[in-house]
């Protein structure tokens, strides 16, 4: 539920409740508790492997990122933005929108590639498996929008406040990370491999601690998959138990009655 901040005035309440059958779901009440406490269970479960896989990560990256690869990174960023970005003098900075290209779901990770494909974009594809991305990312961001051109920055599902790809649709240009199992799906216009870019004793010297990080935040990701899983089937059994029971013409009548206010506005 949402609370209304100003009822009546702004906003009102919708009650969907009266759209089921109670007194057909009262005999199922305890088969209903039973997959209700199910699923929410396996859900905190996968946000708890989850969130200790992003923490493994951070590690990695704080073994990797000095201040001479983030000095690197930054001359690279530049370097793209002489070519690709065409420098002018906007009366204001272009706009920022954040989206979410990438997810971890029940059937593991997912990015939608081809987003920039239907755009038809020169794809700059970043092989990524350090989670560097960002400190190349970031760069371009500010680049693109102090030139006035709009900006779609899609954050790392896995740790929200870091930059994994970025699309301009204006330039037609798409900066997309690939890690593990996830691969670009066509032909990049460019191909730029972050994991080399860090410094070569440091993954010397820490080679068993890097491989540690990937290993175990591989298999926490893989069970947070096999706990989303779950909980999308006991999810699935909650439907199967309600759909009967929900009157889906009065769903859509209460519908069409929102939206004929809607347009009364």
């Amino acid at each position: 539920m949402v609370e209304p901040k100003y009822p009546g005035a702004v906003e009102r309440y919708i009650n969907m409740g009266s759209c089921y059958d109670t007194q057909a779901l009262w005999p199922l009440k305890q088969e209903i508790m039973t997959c209700m406490k199910g699923y929410k269970g396996c859900y905190q479960r996968a946000y708890r492997c989850l969130g200790a896989a992003a923490e493994i990560m951070e590690d990695q990256r704080a073994v990797l990122l000095t201040d001479a690869l983030s000095q690197k990174l930054a001359k690279r960023a530049r370097g793209i933005l002489s070519r690709e970005i065409p420098r002018q003098k906007p009366d204001t900075p272009g706009q920022i929108k954040q989206r979410f290209l990438g997810a971890v779901t029940h059937r593991g990770a997912v990015c939608l590639y081809n987003t920039a494909l239907a755009h038809r974009c020169r794809v700059y594809v970043l092989s990524d498996s350090c989670g560097l991305a960002h400190e190349l990312l970031i760069h371009l961001l500010a680049g693109a929008a102090a030139n006035g051109f709009d900006v779609i920055a899609c954050p790392d599902p896995m740790a929200p406040d870091r930059l994994a790809h970025l699309l301009i649709p204006q330039l037609k240009l798409a900066f997309l990370s690939t890690s593990g199992p996830l691969e670009f799906p066509g032909k990049p216009f460019r191909h730029i491999r972050l994991d080399t870019a860090a410094d070569g004793d440091i993954i010397r010297r820490c080679r068993p601690r890097l491989r540690f990080a990937k290993k175990v935040s591989a298999a926490l990701v893989e069970e947070a998959v096999t706990s989303l899983a779950q909980a999308k089937a006991m999810h699935d059994d909650l439907e199967a138990i309600y759909n009967p029971h929900v009157d889906f013409d009065l769903v859509q009548r209460m519908a069409q009655d929102i939206w004929e206010e809607i347009q009364g506005f």
